[in-house]
């Protein structure tokens, strides 16, 4: 596919504006990280007017998919972890083009994965835990058991994926296998709940129970990041906690959130006068017993 190809590369790569080119092929049983294409050509560039630009082509009997992507919309995949191919392809695909090393440059980056990237990814994978958690947990109190045990199955993923952060790595298309290795107990965990012949019913409720004690267990390194912009001032409303530069990226997930940390006293809410009588302005602040523990 790399001779097919090439003609399209080589005209991309004369580009000042290109930065690397990676092709992935699709291997035997690994049909996930192409999407079913023989082929996938990535392409990074600096910037461009769409940040992600896709075309597909037919070659005989085979086909393979090009993917444009700026180094923004690259970054922020990284970051939020939206595109989990992505790092399937940085890692394993073969780099045709690389210029000044920025591929290079980036591999080196992810294999280390920066402490302070990696505070942020912890924070929004633990908001998304937590979504998933309480959510599954009210659909079980309200004996929808399928639906909460979609909601745990999910919460479950989330947790795995930030346990694998925590140890200082990025999760990847094959997160179980990752934590397997990681963290056996929340892959114990997982089993029990797709593999028991227990009731669905009293499956779910062993799960919560253990999931809330990993989930405890793991706050104060999950918030660490969110602890720490919400220190910079003392109390917060929800509008300037959801326009913050780094905090809008928790986005639906952050509400939900602060409520659980209100609940387990890591916030308190502040009352605030407005000018109508007995309504008050809810704002946010972090205890300061957990600043000083944090």
């Amino acid at each position: 596919m790399e001779d097919i190809l090439r003609p399209i590369y080589q005209e991309r790569a004369s580009q000042t504006n290109t930065l690397g080119v990676i092709m992935t092929e699709k291997l035997q049983k690994a049909i996930p990280a192409t999407d079913t294409f023989d082929a996938v050509l990535l392409i990074l560039v600096e910037e461009a007017d769409e940040p992600v630009f896709v075309k597909h082509y037919t070659y005989k009997d085979k086909k393979a998919a090009l993917h444009i992507v700026t180094d923004k919309q690259l970054r922020e995949w990284i970051l939020l972890g939206s595109n989990r191919k992505i790092f399937d392809w940085l890692y394993n695909g073969k780099v045709l083009f690389d210029r000044n090393e920025y591929i290079y440059n980036l591999k080196v980056e992810l294999r280390e994965f920066p402490f302070y990237g990696r505070k942020l990814k912890m924070g929004l994978e633990f908001a998304k835990l937590i979504r998933r958690y309480m959510d599954g947990k009210a659909f079980f109190e309200n004996r929808h058991y399928f639906d909460a045990y979609n909601h745990i199955v999910h919460s479950l993923h989330h947790l795995a994926r930030l346990a694998v952060i925590e140890n200082g790595f990025h999760p990847e298309v094959t997160v179980w296998n990752q934590v397997k290795q990681i963290e056996p107990e929340i892959m114990k965990l997982y089993e029990e709940l797709v593999n028991s012949q227990e009731p669905l019913e009293k499956r779910l409720e062993l799960l919560f129970l253990a999931s809330e004690f990993l989930i405890h267990s793991r706050t104060k390194q999950g918030i660490s990041h969110l602890a720490d912009v919400l220190a910079e001032k003392d109390a917060w409303s929800i509008h300037d906690i959801m326009n913050h530069e780094e905090l809008y990226l928790y986005a639906v997930d952050l509400s939900m959130l602060l409520e659980y940390l209100i609940d387990k006293h890591f916030i308190e809410t502040v009352n605030v006068e407005t000018k109508g009588q007995g309504i008050y302005h809810r704002y946010y602040k972090l205890k300061k017993i957990i600043v000083k523990k944090l």
